[in-house]
């Protein structure tokens, strides 16, 4: 959400008993969780939407259960602040969250030889899950998002290289020049992806054909997203983020776009990208609007192409924004 003349703002106001003692405690945790920020006289703002109006409510029915009083009011303005003043505010907060989270993923970097693979996988999860809760929360482009991705992108690559080891080094586009890259009929999310990265990042000259699973490649053919072949599906990686870890592609903008393809391929929420229903629904369109493969193919990579540029736009947008401080 960017600032803009017609934005709006929610306000909320409360008064909270003095028992129970912890209530002052979990409202604030709760108010914190939903990236509200507090200004003068105890007044927490988010900006006017019907999710942020959702968060204020579960707020509200809380301390008023825990025999306190509380009000949400809508306005164009809050008094003593411009829209500005307060968008900063908003980015001032999610950036501290996004420092503390790079620090965090240092030191669980740092401590990774250490721990058993078990204990690596499940703190890699609790880090996705803390920088997706930091995601949904920015609610105005906070400038150091990049960072804590680039941080996590960073342990993510060094543990799928470490879960590969020494038999699957890193490989090179040149030596994949004038090669046709092969994969099944019907391209959904994932092979739209995967041709893209390899024509954008990999093979600038890729060609791309079509064949069953079970059917000829033949020379001069690398197969992906098939079963059982080098570029698919391993462990808990889609072939869009195999492809990025074996070409060592550690560009933020690509490794935003792998979020909502591994979510939409593998049908979870862990990286809880908001641009997976929309992405999702284009691809039905397009699988529903194209029957020829080849077309379907090049429809899904000028819309990935597009997916991509907005990411790169957004992190070059925080450049210029911490540029200019």
């Amino acid at each position: 959400m960017a600032e803009a003349a017609t934005q709006r703002w929610l306000i909320l106001v409360h008064q909270l008993p003095a028992r129970p003692s912890n209530l002052r405690v979990r409202v604030w945790r709760r108010l914190h969780q939903v990236g509200a920020v507090v200004l003068r006289n105890s007044l927490y703002v988010l900006p006017s939407n019907q999710e942020t109006r959702e968060d204020f409510n579960w707020v509200r029915e809380e301390i008023v259960s825990s025999g306190g009083q509380a009000s949400i009011l809508e306005a164009a303005a809050v008094d003593g602040y411009t829209d500005f003043e307060l968008v900063q505010q908003f980015r001032a907060a999610r950036n501290d969250d996004y420092h503390r989270f790079v620090s965090d993923a240092s030191t669980f970097a740092r401590a990774r030889g250490r721990a058993n693979r078990a204990a690596l996988d499940r703190g890699l999860r609790r880090l996705r899950e803390r920088l997706a809760a930091i995601t949904v929360r920015d609610y105005f482009g906070a400038s150091d998002r990049a960072n804590a991705e680039r941080a996590l992108a960073a342990i993510e690559a060094s543990r799928n290289g470490a879960a590969r080891g020494a038999q699957a080094p890193t490989l090179k586009g040149r030596d994949f020049k004038g090669f046709t890259w092969v994969t099944r009929p019907r391209p959904g999310i994932d092979r739209m992806a995967s041709a893209w990265l390899v024509s954008r990042f990999i093979a600038p000259d890729a060609r791309f054909a079509f064949a069953t699973p079970n059917g000829a490649v033949g020379r001069r053919r690398v197969s992906f997203d098939m079963p059982g072949v080098e570029f698919g599906h391993h462990g808990a990686h889609c072939t869009f983020e195999t492809l990025m870890a074996r070409f060592a592609i550690a560009d933020p903008a690509v490794a935003s776009v792998a979020r909502v393809v591994h979510d939409l391929d593998l049908k979870e929420t862990r990286y809880a990208m908001p641009e997976c229903a929309a992405i999702g629904r284009l691809v039905d369109g397009l699988r529903a609007s194209y029957a020829d493969d080849t077309e379907l193919l090049e429809r899904g990579m000028v819309m990935i192409e597009a997916l991509y540029q907005s990411f790169a736009a957004e992190g070059s947008s925080r450049k210029r924004r911490r540029t200019n401080r």
